[in-house]
């Protein structure tokens, strides 16, 4: 993890850093970070949306504003604040310390906003925009990876209990046919069907022939009235 981006103003820098309690206890710093955390939240908000935008063509409006949901959220920022080593100098009361302030996750995240806002008014959004595409590169994709693996285990289970029942049936394999596909090269839609001994079970939509295939085994499951519960056999 790289360390924060210098702010070379030092009242901007301290401002930044120091929480409303902080302020209760020392009014002469003249100013609390909260309306440095409102600018920072808009800024992280704008270019992590745009950095999905342009880094995954392949994303529709509701897989990106899910993304940026998790990537922006209260957990995900204070884990950058603590790796950043940013509760070590968070100004605080002495009641906040007391109070665990320097590990609370969401004190963490409204400071890391802070911070964003203020390097944003001082070096301007391009240097705030190579800094978040560092940041949040790697946690993108270890988001995509982890939702790919769910997605892999969910079409493996899906299309495996179909095969042990029409195993346990009739002694064959199901077969899958991709029967239509439609749509230009980045949104296609395909339309799977299942069979068992020339006898559909089960259609299914996707926008990969994966994920067609694995709905069809889903429907195809419903048909035979399996219901499908996590690590059990299905009955025939």
């Amino acid at each position: 993890m790289d360390k924060l981006p210098t702010i070379k103003d030092e009242k901007l820098r301290l401002c930044a850093l120091t929480h409303r309690s902080y302020f209760n206890e020392h009014p002469e710093v003249g100013e609390h970070n909260e309306r440095l955390e409102f600018l920072g939240d808009a800024v992280l908000g704008f270019l992590v949306g745009e950095f999905l935008y342009k880094r995954y063509p392949q994303m529709n409006e509701a897989e990106m504003t899910r993304m940026r949901s998790n990537l922006v959220d209260e957990k995900q920022l204070a884990k950058f604040a603590t790796e950043l080593g940013m509760g070590e100098i968070i100004r605080l009361g002495k009641g906040a310390v007391k109070e665990g302030g320097r590990q609370n996750p969401s004190l963490l995240s409204d400071t890391f906003e802070a911070y964003i806002g203020a390097y944003f008014l001082e070096s301007g959004i391009d240097k705030v925009r190579d800094f978040v595409k560092l940041l949040f590169a790697a946690v993108a994709e270890n988001l995509i990876s982890s939702e790919s693996n769910a997605k892999s285990k969910n079409l493996v289970d899906s299309k495996s209990r179909f095969q042990q029942w029409a195993l346990e049936k009739f002694v064959k394999n199901p077969e899958y046919v991709i029967i239509s596909e439609s749509g230009p090269d980045h949104a296609k839609e395909f339309i799977a069907q299942v069979r068992v001994n020339g006898t559909v079970y089960g259609v299914g939509k996707g926008r990969r022939k994966q994920d067609a295939t694995k709905r069809a085994a889903e429907a195809a499951l419903k048909k035979v009235g399996l219901v499908q519960r996590g690590g059990n056999n299905p009955p025939v």
